[in-house]
């Protein structure tokens, strides 16, 4: 496997409550050739450092001492041109959904051209909520039981790697992964959101949006946008149409 592949890749735990499970996602991270783990609010500062956490980590400490911990999942991802976020709850609104395996080829087609890629786990009890996944590009799903379509937060972590690894091991045989969109030029998911806060202020402004009775306004035009990988530069000629709408006010 291509370790500069691997290393572009963020495996990112969103409010963990348990001790354990980080210590287990950093396992299932370095035996698997990943290393690169992100903690954004866990339950517990510095979780990693637990006793649970350094007996359950079993040897992988290292990956467990080189985590970070983030105030916000806006930090975690910042300058991710893919941030998948797993989830096993259909949405009305958010960005497009993908299964498993197409979000697999996604990673590696992104990772082909050196830009960073996020993989988004929320909270135990909860899984991510509608404002962690409005900073996902896809969100995607683990094939399961559908009479029974739970993993524990470490499983589900082990299923990816496990599998992510395999697709970069095989794209580096078939050199399969080529892309025809420069992943880099794509917007991250934080400058995306700052866009849309950006139209919102100008919507109010045109007196197009009612802040009071705002409907799904807001959410649809999230969703169209997620849908349309926007690239920076069409950021900021977004963000030039709602300046324009702000003068108006």
């Amino acid at each position: 496997m291509d370790l500069k592949q691997s290393d572009l890749i963020r495996w990112t735990l969103v409010e963990t409550s348990h001790p354990g499970n980080v210590g287990s996602a950093a396992r299932a991270l370095k035996t698997m050739g990943f290393g690169d783990l992100r903690l954004v609010k866990p339950k517990t500062q510095a979780i990693a450092q637990e006793a649970e956490a350094i007996a359950l980590a079993s040897g992988a400490q290292d990956v467990l001492e080189a985590s970070e911990e983030f105030d916000s999942l806006e930090q975690a991802v910042a300058g991710c041109s893919l941030v998948i976020g797993l989830t096993s709850r259909d949405r009305e609104f958010g960005p497009p959904a993908l299964d498993w395996p197409s979000a697999q080829k996604l990673i590696t087609q992104t990772t082909q051209t050196q830009a960073q890629v996020a993989i988004v786990f929320g909270p135990e009890r909860t899984g991510l909520e509608n404002h962690h996944l409005s900073l996902c590009t896809h969100r995607v799903w683990l094939e399961a039981n559908p009479d029974y379509p739970s993993l524990n937060l470490a499983q589900a972590l082990m299923v990816c790697a496990y599998t992510l690894r395999e697709a970069l091991q095989g794209q580096q045989f078939t050199g399969a992964g080529t892309t025809s969109e420069p992943a880099a030029d794509l917007a991250d998911p934080a400058a995306i959101a700052a866009m849309l806060e950006h139209w919102r202020e100008g919507l109010i402004a045109i007196d197009y949006l009612d802040p009071n009775n705002p409907k799904k306004l807001m959410p649809r035009l999230q969703a169209l946008f997620a849908r349309s990988r926007l690239q920076k530069e069409e950021i900021d000629l977004l963000r030039g149409i709602a300046k324009q709408m702000l003068l108006r006010k």
